[in-house]
């Protein structure tokens, strides 16, 4: 990999005066730039970003805050961030919470040092204090913060449609699983779903979870079945837990969707690959994404930004894990 060093003897200048060149920086006489550029055309040399940013107290580098990349959902999100910061020539630093604060803590003072001009965080709290005292923008992306710029789907609404969904399907005791209190998305939805099945007076239980995550879901769905083993219907948390729900539904020789029927949250690819294929809620991840990225852009750059709260609708996903509805009759 070439060095700015190579630049220089390859050009036959001063490595100042290709630092100049490349931070426009200074004057540089226009037949030495021509060899510069040259020379960096023909060595196929790529700046250090940090450094770069570091020399010009400028950079085009962004900080991404997930908080579990091996959920199949945030990957999503961070793929529809980087595509439309690539596009405007920004780059990525990437770092992945595990949902601990501690460990958010330090992703965001790494970000800070590595002089980040905004942070896209999918934090599971966006009111903390670390977010109040930066002095770059940040957005929050599948979360939301009072009136801090965020970008999110509408979980309450999703709740709703899989509660209407399940009781329109014919499912007499529904059990809602109930995703961690401390992520608004979850809460979202789990009170939107018992809104629904409030008024329309369909008997439910709440299992009550405290991650997302694939290492806890099977036993999240062990847990249900244990606590209720006559529920006929489940609206998940998520497309994980809704994916072990069907495995352990499997096991104890039930018949999806005939005795239990299942609807999880997200869309993520897995749901359409599972058999039977999920029925789920579905969110636009990547368009989501893709928006953070772009409101974050404008707030880097100064520009006049009309919503800096976006609302993303959501949808049914009808597939095989619940049963099929005449909608005629």
């Amino acid at each position: 990999m070439a060095t700015i060093k190579d630049v220089a003897n390859q050009a036959g200048v001063s490595v100042a005066t290709v630092s100049r060149v490349l931070n426009e920086n200074g004057y540089v006489h226009e037949d030495t730039r021509r060899k510069v550029e040259e020379a960096i055309r023909q060595l196929n040399y790529s700046p250090n970003e940090v450094a770069r940013s570091l020399y010009k107290k400028k950079s085009k580098l962004i900080g991404l805050l997930l908080p579990d990349i091996t959920n199949p959902y945030f990957p999503q999100l961070a793929r529809g961030v980087e595509d439309r910061l690539q596009e405007n020539e920004y780059r990525l630093i990437f770092g992945n919470s595990d949902e601990s604060r501690q460990k958010e803590m330090d992703y965001i003072q790494t970000f800070v040092q590595n002089n980040v001009v905004g942070v896209i965080s999918s934090t599971n709290d966006p009111d903390a204090d670390i977010y109040a005292g930066l002095k770059i923008p940040v957005v929050f992306l599948d979360r939301t913060s009072n009136d801090s710029p965020s970008v999110y789907a509408d979980g309450r609404e999703g709740g709703r449609l899989a509660a209407r969904e399940m009781a329109k399907r014919g499912s007499k005791r529904i059990t809602v699983m109930q995703g961690p209190v401390s992520v608004r998305p979850a809460m979202d939805r789990f009170e939107g779903a018992v809104e629904v099945l409030k008024e329309l007076g369909v008997p439910f239980d709440v299992l009550k979870t405290t991650s997302f995550s694939f290492t806890e879901a099977e036993g999240w769905a062990k847990e249900l079945f244990r606590q209720y083993p006559d529920t006929d219907g489940v609206i998940a948390s998520n497309d994980i837990v809704a994916s072990a729900v069907l495995q352990e539904a499997f096991r104890l020789g039930k018949r999806v969707p005939e005795d239990i029927q299942i609807v999880g949250f997200d869309d993520i690819p897995l749901s359409r690959l599972l058999t039977p294929s999920l029925s789920t809620i579905h969110q636009p991840a990547y368009e989501m994404g893709r928006e953070a990225a772009g409101l974050l852009m404008q707030l880097i750059e100064g520009s006049h930004v009309e919503h800096k709260i976006i609302q993303y609708s959501v949808q049914f996903i009808e597939r095989q894990t619940t049963r099929k509805v005449d909608y005629d009759g």
